[in-house]
């Protein structure tokens, strides 16, 4: 099990942008993570003042940077390196998270090509699927 101290270790992200909390089981070729969602942070000013729904966007940021924690973990010069978000296919949102939830992120491999990679990720709160897609990351030099 990774800590948040582990993950600010391998990831480049800060607040308020870094989206993951804790990473629970990784292995070469998958990773589950978790997000713990609260009513302190900043989206949730605007985003809705009376109905406070995580924005989707956000929601797949996290997917995103498990995945990125999932490679930069497995590159020995990681200080050098960035993980782009470079696409995303078949997004689908299923239901809203609020403050409160937990959300686990499963992110598996789908194949890995001269520094990039295609991925399918999940989210969800309380085995109830919150959003799916199919990412790509590309791996560059800082």
């Amino acid at each position: 099990m990774n800590s948040i101290q582990d993950i600010l270790e391998v990831m480049p992200h800060r607040y308020p942008i870094l989206l993951i909390d804790r990473v629970l089981e990784m292995d070469e070729k998958h990773i589950r993570a978790i997000k713990n969602v609260t009513f302190n942070e900043p989206h949730f000013m605007g985003h809705f003042p009376d109905h406070p729904v995580m924005p989707g966007v956000l929601l797949v940021e996290a997917m995103a940077q498990a995945g990125g924690f999932l490679f930069l973990n497995q590159v020995e010069d990681r200080q050098n390196k960035l993980i782009y978000f470079a696409g995303i296919d078949n997004c689908r949102f299923r239901r809203p998270v609020v403050p409160g939830d937990q959300v686990v992120f499963d992110l598996e491999v789908k194949s890995v090509r001269r520094g990039f990679a295609k991925l399918h990720g999940t989210a969800t709160v309380d085995g109830e699927l919150a959003c799916e897609a199919d990412m790509m990351s590309a791996m560059m030099e800082r």
